[in-house]
C-alpha cells in the first residue's frame, strides 16, 4: 500500500477551508477506491456521526474558487468540467468517522495514512500560524509609521513652502 499511496498524494489533498484543514468528498472516494456516490450515500445513512465541525458541504462560490487553484478537475481530465452537486469536505474528525462505516481493507488502509497525514501537518499548520499573527503585527506597525512618515513630510512641506502672499489688511478703527 504505501508503494501504491505516497503520503504526498494525501497531503496535496488537504486543504484549509473555512478555517479546517479538510479533504474533498471525490479525494477521499478515489483513495477509498469507491464512488463518489458511494461514499454520500454511507455518509447521508450515517448523518448523525457527521456534525459540522466533522463535515460540510462547500458552496458554488466555494467550489469556484478551488476550480481556480487547480484542486477540482478542469475540462479534458478524468471527470467533466461542470460539477452536478456540491461537494463535502471531511475535517481530520469526519475523516476518522468515515472509517466506522466504509470498512473495506482498503479504505482502512487509507484511512490510516489520511490520518498520518493530518498528524504530520499540525506542525507546520502551528508554525504557519505563528508567521500570520507576526505578519499582521509587522502591518500593523508599518501602517503606524507610514501615517507618522507622512505627518512628517506633511510639516516639513509647511516649513518649506513660501509664505503665503498676504493681502494688505485693512485697519479697523478710526484715523
Amino acid at each position: 500500500m504505501k508503494e501504491i499511496l505516497p503520503s504526498e498524494t494525501i497531503e496535496h489533498r488537504i486543504f484549509l477551508i473555512r478555517g479546517h484543514n479538510v479533504m474533498l468528498s471525490h479525494h477521499i472516494a478515489e483513495l477509498y477506491g469507491v464512488e463518489i456516490r458511494t461514499l454520500v450515500q454511507s455518509v447521508k445513512r450515517n448523518i448523525d456521526r457527521f456534525p459540522s465541525d466533522f463535515m460540510f458541504q462547500l458552496t458554488w462560490d466555494e467550489v469556484d474558487s478551488l476550480r481556480s487553484q487547480f484542486v477540482i478537475l478542469k475540462e479534458g481530465e478524468k471527470r467533466g468540467l461542470h460539477l452536478k452537486y456540491l461537494p463535502y469536505a471531511f475535517t481530520e474528525q469526519g475523516v476518522a468517522m468515515l472509517s466506522g462505516i466504509l470498512r473495506s481493507k482498503r479504505a482502512i488502509q487509507v484511512n490510516i495514512f489520511i490520518m498520518r497525514a493530518f498528524v504530520k501537518l499540525r506542525p507546520m499548520i502551528a508554525t504557519h500560524k505563528d508567521l500570520v499573527e507576526k505578519l499582521a503585527e509587522l502591518e500593523r506597525k508599518t501602517t503606524r509609521h507610514d501615517a507618522e512618515i507622512r505627518a512628517i513630510f506633511d510639516a516639513i512641506r509647511q516649513l518649506v513652502a513660501p509664505p503665503e502672499n498676504k493681502k494688505k489688511k485693512e485697519k479697523i478703527g478710526f484715523i
